[in-house]
């Protein structure tokens, strides 16, 4: 009896020992920067941006998908000096055109763009140098997607191997969103081994992934969480906000967007209601703040922009995140030098 108290013990021990190791905590009203006077407004004059603009970086250019936008759906720009240069992507049912714009996702080393069009269920692919050349440039038909399971987002490494954000739609009518290696070639879709937190009912998270470091991160919308993964699919780190629940509700928001940076993880985080009351009409509350942490999940600091941030991305080369957010200037830009 005491051999088989003390084999119980042992394995409780070490059971225990990996929950602990899979477990960190974060708070983020600790360790606050004031960044507001270091951001730098970006005056885009040459073409009028809806709201929904979304920021992309593709080596030296800026791309800016608006899916509202009246005429081309797709907008660049020299990322250094932000003067426009040209704009593609007719929307369309027709060849070479754009249906239902989804994400843009960069191949920096064959210069090229592809977007995500859910009409036509294509993945399109635009070479910077052709679209440069010709502003009717008719996009090639990269991969077919499928109607119930499809990218959301993708880390593109090459035609055989993307890490990507899958929508998986549910008997239910709901869906559920999973990580897996994608064979764009093939449409073959090898599912991560971790599908989320246990605990979470409706799983919302956005995704972002890094073959220089081998993981990937599902930040979520809804619950106070990110989850820190392998590339082999195996959860390296849940990483618990002090607002941290199970519970189904989107009343509130925490995680909106994350992204590499360097050898850090930065997420715009809310933390709070989502919608509010204002003036009789109901007002989305975006994000302020961005999360720093590093890639052992290890939160480093809170970064206060008082912006509204719908959206960012990383320029790489000039280490900074140019921002879009919901304010009179749409678009400005923060350097990480000396924050991250």
């Amino acid at each position: 009896m005491k051999g088989i108290a003390y084999l119980l013990s042992m394995l409780l021990f070490v059971s225990c020992g990996r929950l602990t190791e899979l477990h960190k905590e974060y708070d983020a009203e600790s360790h606050v920067v004031d960044v507001a006077e270091r951001i730098k407004d970006i005056d885009i004059r040459e073409k009028e941006i809806s709201v929904f603009g979304t920021p992309c970086i593709l080596n030296d250019y800026l791309i800016i998908s608006d899916y509202k936008s009246p005429d081309k759906l797709i907008h660049i720009f020299d990322k250094n000096t932000f003067a426009h240069l040209t704009s593609v992507g007719e929307w369309g049912e027709g060849p070479g055109e754009i249906a239902n714009m989804g994400s843009i996702v960069s191949d920096a080393s064959d210069n090229t763009f592809y977007v995500i069009d859910y009409g036509r269920q294509r993945i399109l692919g635009y070479p910077m140098y052709s679209v440069l050349q010709n502003a009717s440039y008719r996009p090639i038909e990269k991969s077919a997607i499928d109607k119930v399971e499809f990218p959301s987002n993708f880390q593109y490494i090459n035609d055989t191997l993307s890490y990507a954000q899958f929508v998986r739609q549910l008997e239910n009518g709901d869906y559920r969103p999973v990580a897996a290696k994608w064979n764009m070639k093939t449409g073959h879709k090898d599912f991560m081994d971790y599908a989320g937190h246990p605990q979470i009912e409706r799983k919302r998270v956005s995704f972002t992934a890094s073959v220089e470091h081998g993981l990937y991160v599902e930040a979520y919308w809804y619950h106070d969480l990110l989850s820190l993964c392998s590339l082999d699919g195996s959860l390296k780190y849940n990483l618990y906000g002090r607002r941290w629940n199970a519970r189904t509700s989107n009343d509130d928001r925490y995680f909106r967007n994350v992204a590499f940076c360097g050898d850090k993880i930065v997420a715009s985080y809310l933390g709070g209601t989502r919608l509010s009351e204002q003036q009789r009409s109901i007002r989305v509350n975006y994000p302020t703040k961005l999360l720093i942490f590093d890639l052992e999940g290890n939160h480093l600091s809170t970064l206060e922009t008082n912006r509204p941030i719908i959206t960012f991305c990383f320029d790489q080369d000039n280490n900074r995140l140019i921002m879009a957010y919901e304010d009179e200037k749409q678009f400005g830009y923060l350097d990480l030098d000396g924050l991250v």
